[in-house]
């Protein structure tokens, strides 16, 4: 028999199945009832459920709840610090089967190689990790990016397996104002999967956008905006990182009338927060307990993400469909007590035989070595912007605050928690410096300094003290990248980041143990951010409102330009 003829058979019963899954409960995410009886697997389908069958293989999952894998509609993998192979053994156990990412933080550092790299990692793994192809290499005009990339580069890596369409389109004013270099990348992939980003976008200028053929959107962080973008017919994913967490806000407009046209994503979540709080995972026992309905939020985290995406054969335990299968304690606990990858138990063992990737983008960080002086801010109107974090959020306030001038330097203001931010060019490009304020930190005393930048990931440095900002700065370049705590003339924490400056070469523990170690190292300089460093790497995202700094300056996301600091 080939293969379709064996799933017949064992669908029927005429031959023991692969693998039966015998003793739990099937919850269903169309009708929400509980189904019982076996399921049947042949390969890496699901052949049968609802009926009692023979199977070579026999796993006992008495008093458990079967649900279809989870499926995370978009994140950076590299904003887990980790390769893809790592990001998957970190992940995948606690029931994320599907994973649905954008690899623009690598392309921004090294272009279609970075993008290869992850098209190639994606062949390997027991998820499914889908690559979108990168839409916006660099975000802006406003920005200095290791690279640059066109529709005719994307045309070069388009048909892999793993791709799904263009990614997240951040330069939504090109969209709306018609960029010549945005529509040849809309044109490339008109007709296929298009995914949006377009904060706070409204009204007329909203429906242009989704006019473009973009169909998801996942910066919606009031329950007011994303309602507006659901009834203009864009899918909302609901978004729960280390940085941006909307659940909260969005969490009343998820029902089961709404269901199947939300979806859940991290974005941006490390190894440490998925340690202490979950990935998806978490994202739903957060749901259900503030109100939500099982079937809402289990909709949301599977079949309506399958729906969105096109991916046809998942979402579902049901036959013919693929066997991504999370066995879970309960509907309010969701915690994974067995994961089913394509008919694969995830083990030990399956993550032992998966093939490898060499890593790619090593001594990547090609900074110019920085003084105590690069940091003054010599500009003589005391009128002066500022950035006010928001926590929680990757939006920031644009505030204008009095600074005088003392000596032709505009210097930090503890007593009003005003501290220096420097951008600094790291790709061996024009060696720019850019300085400005920023309030919300806390710190007061030392520095803290990063390669994770996005989406251009060139080192982003805050301090109170100038020495230890060139300090935490020029050790970024004896490390390849990754995060540095400085203070008194001393590193006192720091985890290296080889691979593009962005992930590293350890295991997800091991990162998870130094993220723990720097964090409890900002707090000694009085930081009272939860996460400082992915907080840190959005402050220079200049396509999220309403002020960030780049390399080339203090930029005004609302009119879309650089401004005087």
């Amino acid at each position: 028999m080939d293969d379709l003829e064996r799933r017949i058979a064992q669908g029927r019963g005429d031959q023991p199945a692969d693998l039966v899954l015998r003793g739990g409960r099937v919850f269903d995410l169309v009708t929400g009832a509980m189904i019982g009886g076996d399921v049947a697997i042949c390969g890496d389908r699901i052949v049968g459920i609802g009926a009692d069958y023979d199977g070579t293989r026999v796993i006992d999952v008495t008093g458990l709840t079967l649900v279809p894998g989870f499926i995370d509609t978009h994140l950076h993998v590299e904003s887990s610090l980790v390769t893809p192979f790592e990001f998957d053994r970190c992940v995948t156990p606690r029931g994320v089967t599907t994973a649905i990412c954008d690899p623009h933080e690598i392309a921004n550092v090294i272009g279609l190689d970075g993008i290869r790299y992850f098209q190639q990692a994606s062949e390997h793994l027991l998820m499914d990790l889908r690559v979108q192809l990168s839409s916006c290499v660099p975000s802006t005009e406003m920005e200095t990016s290791g690279a640059r990339i066109g529709a005719a580069d994307l045309a070069q890596v388009m048909g892999h397996p793993s791709a799904i369409g263009l990614a997240e389109f951040m330069n939504y004013p090109g969209v709306i104002h018609r960029d010549p270099a945005a529509m040849d990348k809309l044109r490339l992939f008109a007709g296929g999967h298009i995914d949006g980003h377009c904060p706070q976008l409204t009204g007329r200028d909203l429906n242009a956008y989704v006019a473009a053929g973009i169909r998801t959107e996942h910066e919606a962080t009031t329950a007011d905006e994303a309602l507006e973008k659901l009834r203009k017919g864009m899918r909302v994913l609901i978004r729960e990182g280390s940085v941006s967490k909307d659940l909260d806000a969005l969490q009343p407009i998820l029902t089961e009338t709404t269901s199947p046209y939300l979806c859940l994503c991290t974005d941006d979540r490390n190894p440490l927060d998925i340690a202490e709080h979950g990935h998806l995972d978490y994202m739903i026992r957060r749901l259900i307990a503030l109100g939500t309905p099982p079937l809402a939020a289990y909709r949301a985290a599977s079949l309506s993400a399958a729906e969105a995406f096109g991916l046809k054969d998942r979402g579902l335990i049901a036959p013919g469909l693929r066997a991504d299968i999370v066995a879970i304690d309960s509907l309010e606990g969701c915690h994974a007590q067995m994961v089913l990858c394509a008919g694969r138990v995830v083990n030990d063992a399956a993550f032992a035989g998966r093939g490898r990737v060499a890593p790619v983008a090593r001594n990547s960080v090609r900074a110019p070595r920085v003084e105590p002086r690069d940091f003054r801010c010599t500009g003589n109107n005391s009128r002066t912007p500022v950035i006010g974090i928001l926590e929680g959020k990757i939006i920031t306030q644009h505030l204008t605050v009095q600074i005088e001038p003392e000596d032709g330097d505009k210097r930090p203001d503890l007593t009003q928690d005003l501290i220096r931010i420097a951008v600094i060019e790291r790709h061996g490009r024009n060696g720019n410096i850019a300085t400005g304020f920023v309030r919300g930190f806390g710190l007061a005393r030392g520095a803290i300094a990063s390669t994770v930048c996005h989406d251009h990931h060139n080192i982003a440095v805050v301090g109170a003290d100038y020495a230890d900002m060139a300090l935490a700065a020029n050790r970024l370049g004896q490390i390849e990248g990754g995060f540095v705590v400085a203070s008194g003339g001393q590193v006192l924490a720091e985890l290296p980041l080889p691979l593009a400056g962005l992930m590293s070469l350890q295991p997800f523990e091991t990162v998870r143990d130094r993220l723990s170690d720097l964090r409890a190292a900002a707090r000694t300089l009085g930081v009272t951010l939860e996460e400082p460093f992915l907080q840190l790497a959005f402050l220079a995202l200049p396509v999220i409102p309403a002020l960030k700094i780049t390399d080339r300056g203090m930029v005004d996301v609302e009119r879309f330009e650089i401004i005087s600091a």
